[in-house]
């Protein structure tokens, strides 16, 4: 995800210019936060920083799983773990 800051969005704005929002949101790959009565109720971010997010929530999870597997004594061989992260990252890519 973009490191830029933020755009915020008015609830009542965003339904009368959803397109528009979704289109700047898509180009410039930064997300909006969308506030309900001046409060921060969601953020849209565009598909691309979706999946590459879930690529990576997917990966930590995966490392933070061996982690207490190899406290626990347990675990699998390192091609194979690097095989399963060479898998996610590439999915990520397609």
């Amino acid at each position: 995800m973009s490191s830029k800051i933020p755009e915020v969005i008015p609830l009542s704005d965003l339904g009368q210019g959803a397109a528009a929002v979704i289109r700047r949101v898509r180009d410039s790959q930064t997300p909006a936060v969308i506030t309900q009565r001046g409060r921060a109720k969601a953020v849209l971010i565009s598909i691309e920083a979706y999946r590459q997010s879930e690529a990576e929530r997917e990966l930590l999870a995966r490392l933070a799983r061996g982690e207490q597997e190899i406290a626990a004594g347990q675990g699998e061989d390192l091609d194979a773990v690097l095989a399963e992260a060479d898998a996610i990252l590439n999915r990520r890519n397609a």
